[in-house]
């Protein structure tokens, strides 16, 4: 019998033939964590699928390489109309599409392959609309079918977007990968040919690299694309090596199988910082972990208990036991990676005295009892929600409050928290766009407090909601900033969550990679990076 299954044999074959490819050619090995779900950005909502379409499309605006701003893409520069309704792109001339055996352009990418990629995942009678899947979740969860009017072509490089009312994150909602642009031309043909689906996987788009060839569960081999309108890529080859275990990607990475990998396993933290061949690089992740207090329920409408109980928990204790390195404790709802943080908020002291006080003077001077919900799962902002709630637990006894852990199946623990039968709960999040609207208006506004929705803290506060609300309409950067700033502050005050962690990403990367940028949306951008010779 073999010693590897058929498809660890597969993946060292695929390997070896693009390293036999690749002589004195510079080949990345990326060890990823799974395979793709297809290669269309725009129903795929796994950090796995987006990771293998990172190389072969572009959007009309990027975010920057390591960073949330939003930078040209396949536009060079727009124009917004300052009742913030209408936005005017201006494309690149010149950018060339990949090409593969059953198709080759006969044109340049040009304004109708923007408006397909719109129309597919918006109007219904498109012929695209339900190839691959019908589901544009991220289209539809944005809210972007009612939010846009139109969408017309001017001429071949310039597209007008007009929205029914102002959206200031919609530049950075653009930027995220589901609004990838496809070829309108290959889409055509294919339709045609009675084949759509392969537009969704033999893709061609106008990224840095092209897809070469893809095996399920084994290898994903991409190539530089030469006349990339950003100028090609410094690698000449780029290999996905899909490696599920986390400690078998560290084992590929100390022997120098592979050059990055993602998600290390916390446990085998120390060892990957002792090797001399590896870098640990750390970049504060887009999320936020917290314990959300009902503000609806008996004591959490009194901000005094919530304060008291936020007192009373020893948040550094929880980072140093059970975050292994990979936490920050968090003072803001956002991440401090964001333009909007505020990192002149005072953070709630650690002050089980003070915390005593508080409660005497709201009338509970022998404390109360409460439920602490715990997630059954795994998050990237929490690595073990029953240990730190056992932990808050020992910390709330001491100031008199008994509290009861509670837990469900995942599915059934959302769907109760944001229906508000918690007393406190922990629950958190990770942002998609960089955008401090993504966090501050939809965990925390009343909408989201009023229809089950991700305001699990049932938080509606006219002062911080007017702010919210009014930076969703302001277009200036700063101005929106300034909101949030003062959102921040009214928060703190309330103290509607104890804002627990931000999870520290962490990529080990071979030493020999040169100007790898870790993404804060935990994606993976080679695009930029080199390798020593």
């Amino acid at each position: 019998m073999h010693p590897f299954p058929s498809r660890k044999r597969l993946a060292i074959a695929a390997l070896a033939m693009a390293c036999a490819a690749g002589a004195g050619a510079k080949t990345l090995v990326f060890c990823s964590e799974g395979s793709p779900e297809n290669f269309y950005p725009g129903v795929n909502t796994t950090g796995t699928s987006f990771d293998a379409n990172e190389p072969i499309y572009n959007r009309i605006v990027e975010f920057e390489r390591g960073g949330t701003k939003v930078m040209p893409g396949l536009a060079e520069r727009w124009d917004i109309s300052p009742d913030g309704l209408t936005y005017t792109f201006f494309l690149r001339k010149g950018v060339k599409w990949h090409s593969h055996r059953t198709f080759k352009p006969a044109r340049d990418f040009n304004a109708d392959d923007v408006i397909f990629g719109f129309e597919r995942q918006w109007k219904e009678e498109n012929p695209y609309f339900k190839v691959t899947s019908s589901n544009h979740s991220y289209f539809n969860d944005m809210g972007l079918p009612k939010l846009i009017k139109s969408v017309a072509k001017v001429d071949d490089y310039t597209v007008k977007i007009t929205l029914n009312q102002p959206e200031a994150p919609f530049l950075a909602n653009l930027a995220m990968p589901y609004a990838a642009v496809q070829s309108k031309e290959y889409a055509d043909a294919m339709l045609k040919a009675g084949t759509p689906e392969k537009i969704d996987q033999e893709p061609i788009g106008t990224g840095p690299f092209y897809l070469v060839q893809y095996q399920k569960d084994a290898v994903i081999r991409y190539k530089a694309f030469a006349p990339y309108w950003g100028g090609k890529a410094k690698l000449d080859d780029l290999v996905y090596a899909i490696t599920p275990d986390a400690s078998v990607r560290w084992a590929k990475l100390q022997k120098g199988e592979c050059h990055v990998m993602p998600y290390p396993n916390p446990a085998d933290l120390e060892a990957i910082r002792k090797d001399p061949n590896v870098t640990v690089l750390e970049q504060p992740g887009l999320n936020i972990g917290y314990l959300a207090y009902n503000t609806t329920k008996k004591p959490f409408d009194d901000v005094r208990v919530r304060k008291a109980v936020s007192m009373a928990i020893n948040r550094k204790a929880i980072i140093d036991g059970v975050y292994l390195g990979t936490g920050v404790i968090a003072k803001n709802p956002i991440p401090p990676i964001m333009s909007a943080y505020n990192d002149a908020v005072k953070d709630t002291p650690f002050d089980p005295e003070g915390a005593k006080k508080l409660l005497a003077q709201a009338g509970y001077p022998n404390g109360f009892s409460s439920d602490l919900w715990a997630m059954p799962v795994q998050r990237p902002y929490n690595p073990n929600a029953k240990r730190i709630a056992e932990l808050m637990q020992a910390d709330l006894v001491k100031i008199g409050v008994k509290a009861e852990i509670k837990t469900f199946e995942w599915g059934e623990y959302r769907k109760r928290l944001q229906a508000g039968e918690h007393q406190m709960g922990m629950f958190g999040w990770t942002g998609d766009n960089g955008d401090a609207d993504n966090f501050l208006h939809t965990l925390l506004g009343c909408d989201s407090a009023k229809s089950n929705g991700s305001n699990v803290a049932k938080f509606c506060y006219k002062p911080f909601e007017d702010l919210v609300l009014k930076a969703k309409v302001v277009t200036k950067p700063a101005e929106r900033d300034a909101l949030y700033k003062q959102a921040q502050v009214i928060f703190k005050e309330q103290e509607p969550w104890l804002t627990m962690a931000h999870a520290v990403q962490l990529k080990p990367v071979r030493k020999e990679v040169i100007d790898f940028k870790p993404s804060p949306f935990s994606r993976h951008n080679f695009y930029g990076v080199d390798l020593k010779e």
